[in-house]
C-alpha cells in the first residue's frame, strides 16, 4: 500500500527533525573536540527506514527517523556519542577491514574499540556513567598492555568464547551494552573505485588529524591520548610483506613453453597441410618473475622470542611456497645472529625450507650487533656466493647498532610484535612491522 500524501508529509517531518538533531550532536561534538571538525562533517545525512539505527557506508550515515527521535528522547548525550561511534568508525578504518563473510566477534570488536575510545576522552558531551560490565572489560583489555584495536579485542572475544565452548551470556551482554549501529552496509557490495576513493578519503583525514594531535597535544588534552594513541597505530606506514619479498624477483629465462607466445591458428595450419612441420614454434623459454638469492637474517638476541621467529619463518615460507615463487634452483642464506653470525643455512629447496622450518631451534641469545651480518653478507658477496642478490630481510625487535653506510642491497627490517613502538630504522632501510592479524591477511591474499 502506498502511504498517503499526509503520512509523507508526516515523514518528511520527522527526517527534518532528526536531520537537525544530528546537525546541533555535530555542533556539540565539535564545540567539546575541534580537532574533529573535519570528520565530524565529512558524512552526508539521510533518513532510511531499512536500517537498524544508524548506518553508514563511509560517504552517508543512513539514520531511522523513529530511532533517532525514542533515543533523544533519552537525551543528547546518546545522540552524540552515536554520531561519534560512527565517526570514529569511518576514522579508524574499521567499515574496510576484514570485510568477507560473516564475523560477529569482529563487529563486537569494532564497537568495543570505538566505545572504549569515546569512554576514554571524557568529554561533556559523550560523558556518562560507566556499566560495572564496561569498567571490567575495559580492565580487562588495559591488563593486556596494548594498544586496543579490533583485532586484539576480537582475539580476546574468541579466547573468551573457546573457553566456555560457545557463544555465552557474557558475549550477549556484550553486544547489548556495545552495540550501538548498524553494520550492514560494511558488507554491501560496492565498486572499487567506490571504496578506494572513500578509504582515501578518511585516511588523508586521518593523518592530518594526528599531525594536529601531535602539534596541539597540550591544548587537545590528556584525555585525547587514548585517541592519538589509536590513530597512530591505524596510521603507522605499513608495507606488504608480500609485496616487498615481490622486490626480490628477478627477470630471468626458465626452460619452460611459452603458450602466450604463438598463435594457434598458424601453428595448426602448419601440421594440416605441411605435415609435421608447424609455421610457428613456441618458444621453449618463458621470462618470468621469480625469487632467486637473497638473506633472512634472524635476530636470536634475548628479547626475540622462538615463538615470534618460528611464525615470522612460517609466513615467509608461506609466501615463498606459492606457486611460481621459486626458481628451481634457488639460493637463500638464513642467518641466526645476535651479537655475531651463530648459523648460515643455505636453503636452496622448497623441501629444505620446510625441513628447517621443521627443525628449527633458536641459536645464540646474546646482545643486538646488527653491523656482523652486513660485515657477513659483504664478505659472501666479494666471494660470489650470489648469482644477484637483491635484498636482505631482518627479523628483529630493533633495539640494536646499525650499521653506518647503506648496503649496496635493499634492507628491511621486519619487526613482529604484538604491541606498536615508534623504533627508527636508518634512512635507506625499509621498516616493516607485523602483528598476528597482518599475517593472517597476508595469508588470505
Amino acid at each position: 500500500m502506498n502511504p498517503t500524501l499526509e503520512q509523507q508529509r508526516v515523514e518528511m517531518e520527522k527526517a527534518d527533525i532528526c536531520g537537525e538533531i544530528l546537525r546541533q550532536a555535530r555542533v556539540e561534538l565539535y564545540l567539546d573536540m575541534r580537532h574533529l571538525d573535519v570528520p565530524l562533517n565529512l558524512l552526508g545525512l539521510m533518513p532510511e527506514g531499512s536500517v537498524k539505527g544508524m548506518a553508514c557506508d563511509g560517504r552517508t550515515l543512513y539514520f531511522h527517523t523513529g530511532w533517532v527521535i525514542e533515543l533523544y528522547r533519552t537525551g543528547k548525550i546518546l545522540i552524540n556519542r552515536s554520531y561519534l561511534h560512527v565517526v570514529f568508525h569511518c576514522l579508524f578504518g574499521h567499515l574496510w577491514m576484514n570485510q568477507e563473510g560473516e564475523d560477529t566477534l569482529w563487529d563486537l570488536a569494532c564497537d568495543i574499540t570505538a566505545e572504549y575510545i569515546i569512554d576514554g576522552l571524557e568529554k561533556k558531551s559523550v560523558h556518562r556513567p560507566g556499566s560495572f560490565l564496561r569498567r571490567q572489560l575495559y580492565g580487562q583489555l588495559r591488563g593486556i598492555g596494548h594498544t586496543v584495536t579490533p583485532g586484539r579485542v576480537r582475539k580476546f572475544l574468541a579466547q573468551m568464547e573457546a573457553e566456555s565452548g560457545g557463544k555465552t551470556e557474557k558475549l550477549e551482554a556484550l553486544e547489548k551494552e556495545f552495540r550501538v549501529d548498524d553494520h550492514s552496509l560494511w558488507k554491501q557490495e560496492k565498486t572499487i573505485r567506490q571504496t578506494v576513493e572513500q578509504q582515501k578519503r578518511w585516511k588523508q583525514v586521518s593523518e592530518t588529524l594526528q599531525t594536529e594531535l601531535e602539534l596541539y597535544a597540550k591544548e587537545a588534552g590528556e584525555d585525547s591520548k587514548g585517541l592519538l594513541d589509536q590513530i597512530r597505530v591505524e596510521n603507522r606506514q605499513r608495507y606488504s610483506y608480500r609485496k616487498f619479498l615481490k622486490k626480490f624477483t628477478v627477470l630471468k629465462e626458465e626452460m619452460q613453453v611459452d603458450l602466450d607466445s604463438f598463435d594457434y591458428i598458424f601453428y595448426h595450419y602448419g601440421l594440416e597441410h605441411y605435415g609435421n612441420m608447424p609455421l610457428i614454434e613456441p618458444q621453449e623459454t618463458k621470462e618470468v618473475h621469480k625469487v632467486e638469492d637473497f638473506v633472512i637474517a634472524i635476530d636470536t638476541s634475548m628479547s626475540c622470542k622462538g615463538e615470534l621467529v618460528k611464525k615470522f619463518l612460517e609466513e615467509t615460507y608461506s609466501i615463498l611456497s606459492d606457486s611460481g615463487s621459486f626458481f628451481r634452483k634457488i639460493n637463500v642464506h638464513i642467518l641466526q645472529c645476535d651479537e655475531k653470525i651463530q648459523e648460515d643455512t643455505v636453503i636452496t629447496s622448497r623441501e629444505q625450507m620446510q625441513e628447517y622450518m621443521e627443525q628449527f631451534t633458536v641459536k645464540g641469545q646474546g646482545g643486538t650487533d646488527f653491523r656482523p651480518v652486513f660485515g657477513y653478507v659483504n664478505q659472501l658477496l666479494r666471494e660470489k656466493a650470489f648469482t644477484r642478490l637483491r635484498g636482505l630481510i631482518y627479523f628483529t625487535d630493533g633495539y640494536g647498532i646499525y650499521p653506518a653506510r647503506r648496503p649496496l642491497y635493499e634492507t628491511a627490517f621486519v619487526f613482529m610484535q604484538e604491541d606498536y613502538r615508534d623504533l627508527d630504522v636508518p634512512p635507506w632501510a625499509i621498516k616493516l612491522i607485523l602483528t598476528p592479524e597482518e599475517i593472517m591477511e597476508e595469508r588470505s591474499l
